[in-house]
């Protein structure tokens, strides 16, 4: 019987934690595409594959047709168990084949085979990748983003050397195995990323920063720390994708993201403190933290950042504390949008307010009796009107 994978820290051999969506592997998409060699008889399919005939005809009720070699080495994950072990055998002669045609073929066949007998064929991998033929090196790359999110640790060091490749190619597929790699496996992305973050190019820090939206709420403290460094690296896009975190981890972690944010509040770029606004308003304004940091990022020398911090004023205070605040602040700005925003906050409309708006705060009269909504009259008033009319209409009309 096959033996499970598992996945392990190479520097530790533990076993690395895995999301919900990692136990269950989806087979489909590991398979190549869809073609003759799904209606290969299971015991051609080795002879084929290993070149002792030449083709095989496909009956006509399944289609008709003729496979081939290349074909067959597509197919060589189907076939019984009793006979698994000489199919790895023939997949491994396939991936050096002097013949370039046979060794993209063993590319795309190797992640369904791999699932059943991984031993040596992520190795072969490595080496592919490194061929010297256009048609190879990109079946590999392909091969690697299938398998590098199903086994993390035995790709590891091709992952590691991929995406140090000076061609962009070769980096931009390792990233985005990287990628598939950290959703599935997230301390697995942390380990790259871990590394990535420190290294000299900025390119390797750019491109590894946009992953941490990714682990950055899935991969607990090991995450966190990832973003937390990576607010503090040289170069503002690396802070800026590392910022746009933030809104997740507000929700997630308000307490990791209360801490990042209060750091983050003063970058210099405007890119990071557009996400610091977005991320504030999604913390619990009762946290004293929080009211700090707000009363703090009012005096902002950026103007979004002091206005958004201005608007929420009101939310973390009220009374004589909401005046006296908006009254020190309104003594220090000079837009004037906030200057009027702050001199309304700081003015007591129970004092100093129209008439109009004193008069909001009084209590509403009580109902008197008899009286209606619509101003009719009292019990007993309307008898007298009509009999005064009634008089009025006996007099004779005078002549003019």
């Amino acid at each position: 019987m096959a033996r499970r994978y598992v996945a392990r820290d190479p520097r530790t051999w533990k076993k690395i934690g895995s999301s919900g969506s990692s136990l269950d592997i989806n087979i489909q998409g590991l398979l190549p595409a869809e073609g003759v060699w799904e209606r290969i008889p299971k015991h051609e399919v080795i002879p084929l594959a290993r070149g002792d005939i030449s083709s095989v005809e496909i009956p006509r009720g399944k289609g008709g047709s003729f496979a081939v070699r290349g074909d067959a080495i597509h197919a060589l994950h189907v076939v019984l168990d009793s006979r698994l072990d000489e199919a790895h055998s023939v997949l491994l002669d396939c991936l050096d084949d002097d013949d370039e045609a046979i060794r993209v073929a063993a590319l795309r066949g190797l992640p369904p085979l791999a699932i059943k007998r991984h031993e040596g064929l992520l190795q072969c991998l490595a080496d592919r990748l490194l061929d010297d033929h256009h048609e190879v090196t990109e079946a590999a790359r392909v091969c690697l983003t299938r398998v590098a999110p199903v086994f993390p640790s035995g790709c590891e060091e091709i992952l590691r050397r991929e995406l140090r490749r000076p061609e962009s190619n070769h980096r931009k597929n390792a990233f985005e195995a990287l990628k598939l790699t950290a959703e599935s496996w997230p301390e697995a992305g942390c380990l790259h990323l871990d590394e990535l973050i420190r290294e000299e190019d900025r390119d390797l820090r750019r491109r590894g920063s946009k992953i941490l939206r990714i682990i950055s709420t899935r991969s607990g403290s090991a995450g966190w720390d990832l973003v937390g460094w990576s607010l503090e690296d040289e170069d503002p896009q690396v802070r800026r994708n590392a910022a746009n975190t933030l809104v997740q981890l507000a929700n997630a972690e308000p307490a990791i993201a209360t801490i990042l944010i209060e750091a983050a509040m003063q970058d210099e770029d405007s890119g990071v403190r557009k996400s610091v606004i977005r991320a504030l308003k999604r913390l619990d304004m009762r946290n004293p933290r929080v009211s700090k940091m707000i009363v703090d990022g009012a005096r902002s020398r950026d103007y979004n950042l002091r206005k958004a911090c201005i608007d929420h004023l009101s939310v973390i205070m009220t009374g004589e504390d909401l005046r006296n605040a908006a009254a020190e602040l309104l003594r220090q700005e000079t837009k004037p949008e906030l200057r009027r925003r702050l001199a309304s906050l700081a003015r007591d409309v129970e004092i100093v307010g129209t008439e109009e708006e004193k008069n909001r705060f009084l209590a509403p009269l009580d109902k008197v009796e008899g009286e209606t909504v619509d101003g009719a009259p009292h019990s007993g008033e309307a008898p007298l009107r009509r009999e005064h009319d009634k008089q009025k209409s006996g007099r004779p009309h005078s002549e003019d």
